[in-house]
C-alpha cells in the first residue's frame, strides 16, 4: 500500500536522520524532495503546498533546530500534519430508528456490488442485521452477481423486474426492511458518470425517495487524481456523507486518500484492502499516516486477529512453543490461522521495523511458500508431524514425492523447524541465544 511513497519518505528521512543537528537549509532541501514525492504520488497541487507550508512553518521552529532528536521530530511533525490532511475519522451514521438506509454510488468498475457485499458483512460483525438491494438494472448480470454475493455470505438481497424503475426498487426495498426487521438497507445502484445528467437525476430520485442516512459515494483509489475530481462532483451534485476507497492494496501511489479530504471536505468511511469479503478496514487517519511513513499499523493487525484468530488455540500453542513442545501439527494450524489474517506482505508490513521485508518478498513468492509447506506437512503421516525427529531418508523422499516437491525442500523446512524449536526453547528459559530476528520457516533471509 504507497509502497512508492513510502519508499521516497522513508529516503529523506534517514539522509535527515544522518545530519545531527538540522539547519534551516536542511529542512528545505528535505522538504523539496518530500514535495517532489508527493507530486509524483499524484497527490493534488494544492494540498501539496498546504501541506508542505503547514511543516514547514512547524519545522524550522526553535523546538526543532535546537533539538537534540531533530530529524525524530520533522518526522512527528510530518506524521502529525498527514493525519490533518487525512481527516477525522467518520463512522457510519447509525443513529435513529431502524431501518437506516445507506445509499451507494460510483463509476462503472469502481468495485461498488463487491463492497455493498463487504459492507453488508462487516455490519452483520457489528450485530446489525443488513439488507442488500440490488437496483443496479442496467448492468448485465449485476443482480446475479450481488445475489451470488449474498448467498456466499448468507445475507439476504433484495431484488425485482429489472424493468422496475430503480428509484422504485429502492422504495420498495425500504418499506420491505421495515417489515421484516431489516436493521440497515444497502442500496447498490448502478454505475454512472457524474456528467450523465439524466443518470445522475435518477440518483436524485433515489436519494428523495429513501432519504438515506449516509450516501457513500466508492471510488477506485488507483485513479488518482481522477477520483478527487469524480468525488467533488459527484458531491456537489448529490450530497455525499462519505467516501470508501477500494482497492488500496494495489495503489503505489496515494494520490487519491491524501487529497480527496482537502479537495471535496468529504470523509473516508473505508478502505477496501484486497478482494476476500472481510478486505474492507474502517478508516483511521493516525493508522494510514504511519503506514505511508513506514512505522506499521499494530492496531489494524491486533484487531485483524481479535476478528480471525482461535485466541484460545494460539495461548495453547505459544505455551507449547516456549516448551518445545510445538509441532509440525501445530505449526499447520498456525500458519493457516495466520492466512486469515490477510497476504502475509500486508501483515509484515504493519508490524514496526517489517516494512523493508514485506517490500523486499512478492506476494506471490509468499503464497507459493505458504502451498509449499502445507503440501509437505500434509503428505507426513499424524505421527511424523508429531514426531518429526523419525524422518529418515526413505521418509523424507517419500514425503517429497507425495507433496510435489524436493527432498531439498523437505530438508529445508525441517531444519528451519528445529532451529524455531531451539530458538523459543532459549526463550522460554530466558536464553539469550538467538541472534537478531527469528527465521520464518520456509522464508529464508527474514531474520
Amino acid at each position: 500500500m504507497f509502497e512508492t511513497l513510502s519508499d521516497k519518505l522513508e529516503g529523506v528521512f534517514k539522509r535527515l536522520s544522518g545530519k545531527g543537528k538540522l539547519t534551516e537549509a536542511d529542512v528545505d532541501i528535505a522538504l523539496r524532495e518530500v514535495r517532489l514525492a508527493l507530486l509524483e504520488a499524484d497527490v493534488n497541487l494544492k494540498v501539496v503546498r498546504q501541506f508542505l507550508d503547514r511543516v514547514r512553518a512547524r519545522a524550522v521552529g526553535a523546538e526543532v533546530l535546537q533539538s537534540l532528536t531533530p530529524a525524530h521530530s520533522v518526522i512527528k511533525i510530518v506524521n502529525e500534519e498527514l493525519i490533518a490532511t487525512l481527516g477525522e475519522p467518520a463512522k457510519l451514521d447509525l443513529a435513529g430508528p431502524a431501518p437506516h438506509v445507506v445509499m451507494l454510488i460510483g463509476l462503472q468498475g469502481s468495485g461498488k456490488t463487491t463492497t455493498a457485499a463487504k459492507l453488508a458483512l462487516h455490519l452483520r460483525k457489528q450485530g446489525q442485521r443488513p439488507l442488500l438491494v440490488a437496483a443496479d438494472t442496467r448492468r448485465p448480470a449485476a443482480i446475479q452477481q450481488l445475489q451470488t454475493l449474498g448467498k456466499q455470505l448468507d445475507i439476504n438481497v433484495f431484488a425485482e423486474d429489472p424493468k422496475i424503475a430503480p428509484p422504485q426498487i429502492c422504495a420498495d426495498a425500504v418499506k420491505h426492511a421495515s417489515q421484516a426487521n431489516y436493521t440497515v438497507v444497502l442500496l447498490d445502484t448502478a454505475g454512472r458518470l457524474h456528467i450523465d445528467d439524466d443518470l445522475m437525476k435518477e440518483l436524485e430520485q433515489v436519494k428523495s425517495r429513501t432519504s438515506p442516512q449516509e450516501a457513500l459515494l466508492i471510488v477506485d483509489s488507483m485513479t488518482g487524481q481522477e477520483a478527487v475530481r469524480v468525488a467533488d462532483e459527484f458531491n456537489k451534485r448529490v450530497g455525499l456523507t462519505g467516501l470508501i476507497l477500494t482497492k488500496v492494496d494495489g495503489d503505489a501511489r496515494g494520490g487519491a486518500a491524501l487529497s480527496v479530504r482537502s479537495v471535496t471536505g468529504v470523509p473516508i468511511k473505508f478502505l477496501g484492502v484486497g478482494e476476500k469479503a472481510d478486505a474492507l478496514e474502517p478508516f483511521y487517519p493516525d493508522r494510514l499516516a504511519s503506514r505511508i511513513l513506514g512505522m506499521g499499523d499494530v492496531l489494524t493487525l491486533i484487531e485483524r486477529a481479535q476478528q480471525n484468530l482461535d485466541q484460545e488455540q494460539a495461548r495453547q500453542a505459544a505455551e507449547k512453543l516456549l516448551k518445545a513442545q510445538f509441532t509440525l501439527e501445530d505449526f499447520l494450524t498456525q500458519m493457516q490461522q495466520i492466512k486469515k489474517l490477510g497476504p502475509l506482505t500486508q501483515i509484515m508490513g504493519m508490524i514496526p521495523g517489517f516494512s523493508q521485508y514485506a517490500k523486499e518478498i512478492p506476494e506471490e513468492q509468499t503464497e507459493k511458500q505458504f502451498k509449499r509447506i502445507e503440501a509437505i506437512i500434509h503428505s507426513m503421516t499424524p505421527g511424523e508431524r508429531r514426531h518429526p525427529d523419525v524422518l529418515n531418508a526413505r521418509r523424507r523422499q517419500r514425503i517429497a514425492a507425495g507433496s510435489g516437491t524436493t527432498v531439498q525442500d523437505v530438508n529445508e523446512l525441517m531444519r528451519e523447524f528445529k532451529q524455531m524449536q531451539k530458538l523459543m526453547q532459549q526463550l522460554g528459559r530466558g536464553g539469550k541465544g538467538g541472534r537478531g530476528l527469528p527465521r520464518i520457516p520456509g522464508f529464508p533471509g527474514l531474520g
